[in-house]
C-alpha cells in the first residue's frame, strides 16, 4: 500500500455542493488502452449560406414561414416547441405512484449569426455580445408574463449532442415550474446562505466563496478576465466540463453591467475556442445558463454557465454514462486538475485560422 495519498493516482469521491451529490474519481484508469467505440470524424466544411437550412436568412422553415433576411442575432418561436402557452388543464391527481402535472411555457430559437459556417468559437467578441444582449432581453421580456417562473437558456453544439441543425443557434425554454436541476442548485445555495449567515468574516454565497477559493488556488482555472472566471470544477463529471462564473455576485443576466456583458462575451469566445483547439475539431457540448428564476426573491442565486462536453480522449472517443455510473454514481477518470491544465495549454487562436503555408486567415 502506498505511503501517501495522491489525488492524481488514487480512487476517491468528490462532493458537489451545488447538487449535494458525489462523483467517483478513478485517475489510474486513464492508463488503460482504448478499444471501445469511436465516433465518425465529422465533416466541418460548410458554406456561409445553405439554401436548404431552415435557420439561414430568408429561408423557408418547416412550418411554411420564411425567416427575415436578418444580419445579426435573430430569434423566433420554436416551430416544434416542447411546451406551449395554450393547452388544456390536466386533472389534478394525488396518487403517490402515478402522478402528473401540466406544464405551460414557451420555446424560442436564437440564431447566433446569419452565417451558416460559424460557431461561437469563430465569432468576434462584439458578435457574441449581441447574443448575450438577446439572452438578456428575452429573459426580461418573459419575466413580464405572470405564469412564467423560469427561463432556461442553452446551446447544444454538434451531432453528438443531438443538435439537428449545424447552423449556430441556441434555445430558450420558459416554463411555469422551475426545472429539477436548477431547483436543486437553488436549494443548495439557499441552504448554504442559511448555514453561513452569521459568519461575519465570510460571504454567505456558496459560489462567491467557491470563486474565491479557486482564484487563490489557480489549480483548476482555465482562463479569467476582469469579470469572469472559467473553472474545471473540483466535482466535474464530464472529462472537460467547465463552469463559468462572475467574480462578483450577480443573480441574473439583467443584473450585469455593460462591462460584465462584454466580459462574458469575451469568456464565451475564449472557452469555446480552447475546446475546438483541444482536439482540433468542432468540439461538441451542451451549454446552459443557470440564474435566478423570473418570479420571486432569489437574491442568493448566483449566475453561472455549465459546459458539458462529451469528448474523452480525441475527436472520435467520447464519454458515455453506463454501468456503475447509471446504477451506482457518476465516475470520471481524468482528474479536473489534469483537464484544466490541458485546456489552459490550448491556444486562443482557432485552429482553422492558424498560419498555413504562409497564409493567416
Amino acid at each position: 500500500m502506498s505511503s501517501s495519498f495522491d489525488f492524481n493516482n488514487h480512487s476517491h469521491r468528490r462532493y458537489n455542493p451545488l447538487t449535494r451529490s458525489w462523483v467517483l474519481c478513478s485517475p489510474h484508469r486513464t492508463q488503460r488502452p482504448w478499444q471501445g467505440h469511436r465516433e465518425s470524424a465529422q465533416i466541418e466544411k460548410r458554406p456561409e449560406y445553405d439554401p436548404s437550412c431552415y435557420l439561414c436568412p430568408g429561408n423557408e422553415r418547416a412550418n411554411g414561414e420564411h425567416n427575415p433576411t436578418y444580419t445579426s442575432t435573430h430569434s423566433f418561436p420554436n416551430d416544434f416547441a416542447a411546451v406551449k402557452s395554450d393547452q388544456p388543464a390536466l386533472p389534478d391527481t394525488q396518487d403517490d405512484l402515478l402522478r402528473a402535472e401540466g406544464v405551460r411555457g414557451e420555446c424560442h430559437v436564437i440564431c447566433f449569426s446569419p452565417r451558416h459556417d460559424l460557431t461561437m468559437a469563430e465569432m468576434s467578441v462584439s458578435e457574441i455580445a449581441l447574443i448575450v444582449d438577446k439572452w438578456t432581453k428575452s429573459y426580461s421580456e418573459l419575466a413580464q408574463k405572470d405564469y412564467i417562473k423560469h427561463v432556461q437558456i442553452f446551446e447544444n453544439k454538434g451531432a453528438a449532442m443531438g443538435c439537428s441543425n449545424p447552423h449556430p443557434h441556441g434555445q430558450l425554454w420558459a416554463t411555469e415550474q422551475i426545472p429539477e436541476e436548477p431547483q436543486v442548485e437553488l436549494e443548495s445555495l439557499a441552504l448554504y446562505k442559511q448555514q453561513h449567515k452569521d459568519e461575519s468574516d465570510e460571504c454567505s454565497c456558496l459560489l462567491c466563496n467557491y470563486v474565491k477559493r479557486e482564484t487563490e488556488a489557480k489549480e483548476r482555472i482555465v482562463i479569467e478576465n476582469e469579470s469572469f472566471v472559467c473553472i474545471v470544477p473540483f466535482w466535474a463529471l464530464w472529462p472537460f466540463e467547465t463552469l463559468v462564473l462572475p467574480k462578483d455576485h450577480v443573480s441574473s443576466l439583467p443584473k450585469m453591467s455593460a462591462q460584465q456583458k462584454l466580459d462574458l462575451a469575451d469568456m464565451l469566445r475564449r472557452v469555446t475556442c480552447r475546446y475546438d483547439n483541444l482536439f482540433e475539431c468542432a468540439f461538441p457540448y451542451s451549454m446552459g445558463i443557470h440564474q435566478a428564476p423570473v418570479q420571486g426573491d432569489y437574491d442568493y442565486a448566483h449566475l453561472h454557465l455549465h459546459f458539458y462536453p462529451p469528448l474523452l480522449r480525441s475527436a472520435t472517443v467520447r464519454k458515455f454514462l453506463v454501468g456503475f455510473e447509471m446504477l451506482g454514481e457518476p465516475q470520471r477518470d481524468l482528474t479536473p486538475e489534469q483537464a484544466a491544465a490541458r485546456l489552459r495549454a490550448c491556444s486562443e487562436v482557432h485552429y482553422k485560422h492558424r498560419q498555413v503555408n504562409g497564409y493567416t486567415a
